[in-house]
């Protein structure tokens, strides 16, 4: 699905790196060692098991088959120059999933894409970005999501939402995110993070009963 080329400056020389002959058995954290000094195909590895969770991602939040390319390659390269500081104790995936979900925001900044009207509404403000009030309207995307009947529609409803919703969204509710890794993988304050993610909600809800 995705060609890749990166050239993979050794840390050492070939012929001092001992790679087994199955890399499909290895765990992650020793393929991107293995890829960090140079073991030809460690990271090609790395590519082929994620290349299908990437797109998909950078699909969810972009809309467009070519450009969610574009971008999971990025993810890809730019996961490759940061693989030093990849926590080789932690899964591959949810690290390369924030980096692509950036990636993807950064798209949709630049080119303005059109999206919903984010008029407030009533009752809108402090009080409405409490847990109690986020915990109102949690379930009720999701579960049309996972009821399958209306995927399709929900994921339109998704791709009407302004870049940085759709961006908190993606993390929390398909990547599966703490409120506290949300925040740090978008640079932003924890209330900031409640307070989209309630806004994100509450507009899905309204566009799905408005369409459904």
């Amino acid at each position: 699905m995705i060609s890749l080329a990166i050239a993979q400056s050794q840390r050492q020389p070939a012929s001092t790196i001992t790679v087994p002959a199955q890399l499909s058995t290895l765990a992650e954290g020793p393929l991107a060692d293995l890829a960090l000094r140079g073991a030809p195909d460690a990271y090609g590895e790395l590519v082929r098991r994620y290349q299908g969770m990437v797109y998909n991602i950078a699909y969810r939040l972009i809309g467009d088959h070519h450009e969610a390319l574009d971008v999971a390659q990025e993810a890809f390269v730019r996961a490759f120059g940061a693989l030093a500081s990849y926590d080789q104790a932690r899964a591959f995936g949810p690290w390369i999933g924030r980096i692509t979900t950036n990636l993807a925001l950064n798209w949709l900044q630049r080119r303005r894409v059109a999206t919903l009207p984010l008029g407030d509404a009533p009752g809108d403000g402090a009080a409405a970005t409490q847990d109690r009030a986020l915990h109102d309207y949690s379930a009720e995307p999701e579960r049309l999501y996972l009821a399958g009947e209306q995927h399709e529609l929900v994921r339109r409803a998704i791709l009407a939402l302004p870049p940085h919703y759709r961006a908190v969204i993606e993390l929390r509710h398909f990547q599966d995110c703490s409120y506290d890794e949300i925040a740090l993988a978008l640079a932003l304050p924890l209330s900031d993070v409640k307070s989209h993610l309630f806004r994100a909600r509450r507009l899905l809800r309204d566009w799905l009963e408005e369409h459904a």
